[in-house]
């Protein structure tokens, strides 16, 4: 019977924190509502959320846009994120691996207006990368294209 008491206060605990964390949710907590942002190398005055990049005013209509000075005057934030929110099944893993999640797109546009912002062009590594196909080298491509809408590799 000892045995049995201490999982009481535990199960109590357990309880009180997942009712707390339920209760402070808010809709900008889910998961297609975060901001995406970057740091971008520039002042405030050269970045505006009314002439943006390529990339960026492909979506028009269909993302909203912040701008503010970054942390520790580092630059410009900018940061991203669509006006609808996707759905559970746009988002979910398989869409995820297949490169069917609407915001892959987002954080791959954002990471390439950051590049044409700090350096005038998206550079890209050179292709293609090794001078036959070869089963590493294909595994290697298809991690690093899941990385370019992911953002990690």
């Amino acid at each position: 019977m000892k045995k049995v008491w201490w999982t009481i206060p535990v199960a109590a605990a357990s309880v009180a924190a997942v009712r707390k964390a339920r209760s402070g949710r808010t809709a900008d907590d889910r998961a297609g509502d975060r901001w995406l942002t970057v740091t971008v190398n520039r002042p405030l005055a050269e970045v505006s959320p009314d002439d943006l990049p390529e990339p960026l005013a492909a979506f028009p209509g269909k993302i909203e846009v912040r701008v503010r000075p970054a942390p520790g005057d580092r630059g410009t934030e900018l940061a991203v994120r669509p006006v609808q929110v996707p759905t559970a099944g746009q988002t979910s893993l398989p869409a995820r691996l297949a490169g069917e999640d609407p915001r892959q797109e987002l954080r791959l546009a954002l990471r390439r207006a950051k590049a044409l912002l700090e350096a005038g062009e998206v550079l890209l590594p050179d292709a293609p990368p090794t001078t036959r196909p070869t089963p590493g080298g294909k595994l290697v491509e298809m991690v690093t294209r899941r990385a370019g809408g992911e953002g990690v590799l």
